[in-house]
């Protein structure tokens, strides 16, 4: 017989979607707020990132702000080259629960 999932089931693609966090003074300051930032896949959409996070690290997800941080543009030995972009995701939690963005997944 086969096993039926959970809804909220750790699937591959949630992986792929949540890159990394985003640490920094900024963001530190942010998880006062109930808040986390990661970097995430620059296709990724809100409701993706969502459903990633809770089904990630077992939390509840208010709200999801993302941004695109686009590459700059910088010089190595006099050649420029452009930076990749980057998607910033800003993740609100419902009151109570928190990540511990230092642990690994």
């Amino acid at each position: 017989m086969a096993k039926k999932q959970a809804a909220a089931a750790v699937d591959t693609r949630h992986y792929d979607v949540v890159v990394a966090p985003h640490i920094t003074e900024k963001s530190t300051l942010l998880s006062e707020h109930n808040a986390v930032v990661f970097k995430v896949a620059n296709d990724a959409t809100k409701p993706q990132i969502k459903a990633a996070v809770e089904a990630l690290f077992n939390v509840t997800v208010t709200g999801v702000n993302t941004l695109t941080q686009k590459g700059k543009t910088k010089r190595w030995k006099g050649k420029p080259y452009t930076r990749s972009d980057m998607k910033k995701a800003i993740v609100t939690l419902k009151d109570g629960d928190s990540i511990d963005v230092t642990t690994g997944i």
